[in-house]
């Protein structure tokens, strides 16, 4: 099991810095998310200034762009990482695609199938350097390719695509044709046994492949301070982010896993309402601990070691990470994970 970082991007500026601290402290793998920001320019400016840590989006939101726009930017950043970059992609859920992105909500899985594939054509044209550019399915047909717009091959061809994925079907599909899933921070150990691990195992058996070829990983909540009250503090925040979560529909599947179906409807309409605190007070203690680690960074990692063996290959602490921050003391916590 690995240790991955977590940064959270918004201004460009601020990612070299935290990119090169992610990979002294020693952080296996580097995670930046679609949120606020452009994470392939930030990937770049990752790359860039470090030469060891991996590199990767958590998750791109793949509908609003062409797989041939995605396939472009993976392109430059595994030749620009020098291998080191996994294109992470989410479908994201429809009141964002059509309200946020004003894209057409159209079956997720299915669409996302065809994504990967497209985005494996496209990659095997340009490795081939045959411009003999052939995909058509139904929600994406590619079929030209000129050599005035086809990137030169190079050695590291072979772009690792994760999938974002909470729900069964996505989760086989992630199996059947990816290298890994992202799996939600809102995760227990009883949900990734029950609802996870065995359709992904289903989707890799289809394509005739065993789990070791697969990773999957996720961002866990992490409750940590060095004091009573930053230890309150970041309980209360987890709290909320779990209510935020657990309201939307696509994640009921990670709450009903522990009978709490009826409190993801009450977080429903609360959200629907406006009503955010009193989300965060359906959130009991009982669910903190069944969502989150806590304890000091010492008491997380022997934590995370006894809740995801053989469940989670990467762990990401949601928290993300901040240059700086109890340095010394992540230092020791990946030294444990990632020597």
């Amino acid at each position: 099991m690995k240790l991955d970082a977590l940064i959270y991007v918004r201004e460009l500026d601020s990612v070299a810095h935290a990119a090169v601290a992610a990979e002294r402290t020693g952080f296996d793998a580097l995670w930046v998310p679609e949120a606020g920001n452009e994470p392939l320019l930030a990937m770049a400016l990752a790359a860039e200034h470090t030469s060891r840590i991996k590199l990767g989006t958590a998750v791109l939101v793949a509908f609003p762009r062409s797989p041939m726009v995605t396939a472009y930017g993976a392109w430059d950043l595994a030749r620009l990482s020098r291998g080191r970059f996994v294109l992470g992609l989410g479908t994201q859920v429809k009141g964002h695609i059509e309200r946020r992105y004003s894209v057409r909500w159209e079956p997720p899985v299915r669409r996302m199938r065809e994504y990967v594939e497209s985005l494996r054509a496209i990659f095997r044209c340009w490795s081939e350097g045959n411009n003999r550019l052939t995909y058509e399915g139904k929600y994406y047909k590619f079929s030209l390719m000129t050599p005035f717009f086809a990137p030169s091959p190079h050695e590291f061809e072979r772009i690792p695509i994760y999938a974002a994925g909470v729900n069964p079907m996505i989760c086989k599909m992630a199996g059947e044709l990816c290298d890994g899933l992202h799996g939600h921070p809102l995760n227990s150990p009883k949900y990734l046994r029950e609802c996870v691990v065995p359709h992904v195992e289903a989707g890799l058996k289809k394509a005739g492949r065993s789990r070791q070829d697969f990773a999957i990983a996720s961002g866990v909540f992490v409750i940590t301070g060095n004091s009573s009250r930053e230890i309150e503090e970041a309980r209360e925040s987890v709290r909320q982010q779990i209510a935020f979560y657990a309201s939307t529909r696509t994640y009921r599947v990670v709450l009903d896993t522990h009978g709490w179906g009826e409190v993801a409807s009450r977080l429903h309409e609360k959200a629907a309402n406006g009503d955010w605190r009193g989300m965060s007070r359906e959130i009991s203690d009982e669910m903190l601990a069944v969502f989150a680690v806590a304890g000091s960074l010492e008491e997380v990692g022997a934590q995370i070691r006894t809740r995801y063996t053989g469940l989670l290959d990467r762990v990401i602490p949601y928290s993300g990470f901040r240059p700086g921050a109890e340095e010394e003391k992540w230092r020791r916590l990946c030294a444990e994970f990632n020597a």
